[in-house]
């Protein structure tokens, strides 16, 4: 049922996936409701509801050409998998890091990864550490976040993860455009400067979502990201 839905909803947004894509989404949302009885990880949890809030949303990266000729990504404060998972199942030649605060999720997404048999791996740690571990910082493509946080915080989060000419992703609500007029400065100071703000339809949803892509051009100054809580303590 989900294999079948995730087919429709796929080809209904122009989006190509694998083959055998449809059945990898079947097994992760098994595993995934599975696992919400036992943690938090998803309040939404009835079918078209996951396929579309949940799956559907997370690939509407691919629609906006950003992952074009990307062979590296990082998903920060990824939780359940979201929008990682997904990427990782339409775009099997990218390897993805998944990077989450909680030990438990970390466990349960490498199983995810391993039963799907997907190109990565997640690993505990917050996003102000890996920032600063050698083969992490400004090493990623593309750096993408779902219902993390405010993008000026966000900005200090993810940034420093992209290479210069990578590009970060920040999926977001219709009310994007005050928090973008509060990270204007951060953006800047963090080397990266704003793309666009892409609307993005998906099927089933009435609710507006938004991509913020943010280019990075130039390195982020080394005292960036601050001390884990930090960014969020006191925002830039």
């Amino acid at each position: 049922m989900i294999g079948e839905m995730v087919r429709s909803a796929a080809a209904e947004m122009g989006i190509n996936l694998p083959p055998d894509a449809p059945e990898r989404f079947e097994l992760y949302y098994e595993m995934l409701i599975a696992a919400n009885a036992r943690m938090n990880l998803t309040r939404i949890v009835e079918p078209e509801a996951v396929v579309n809030g949940h799956f559907m949303d997370s690939l509407t990266l691919i629609k906006t050409g950003a992952l074009a000729g990307a062979r590296t990504l990082a998903d920060v404060g990824s939780g359940a998998g979201l929008p990682g998972i997904p990427l990782m199942i339409a775009l099997p030649d990218i390897r993805c890091v998944l990077i989450d605060s909680l030990g438990k999720r970390v466990r349960f997404l490498n199983e995810v990864i391993a039963a799907l048999n997907l190109n990565g791996a997640a690993v505990h740690a917050r996003a102000e550490e890996a920032a600063r571990q050698t083969g992490y910082r400004e090493s990623f493509d593309c750096v993408t976040s779902r219902a993390v946080a405010k993008l000026r915080v966000l900005c200090e989060l993810t940034l420093p993860l992209v290479r210069v000419s990578g590009v970060m992703a920040a999926y977001k609500g219709p009310g994007v455009d005050r928090e973008l007029s509060d990270a204007r400065r951060v953006i800047s100071l963090l080397g990266g400067k704003l793309r666009q703000v892409q609307s993005v339809v998906i099927p089933g949803e009435a609710t507006g979502h938004r991509l913020v892509l943010i280019d990075k051009r130039a390195p982020t100054p080394m005292k960036y990201p601050r001390k884990p809580g930090e960014p969020a303590r006191d925002p830039l």
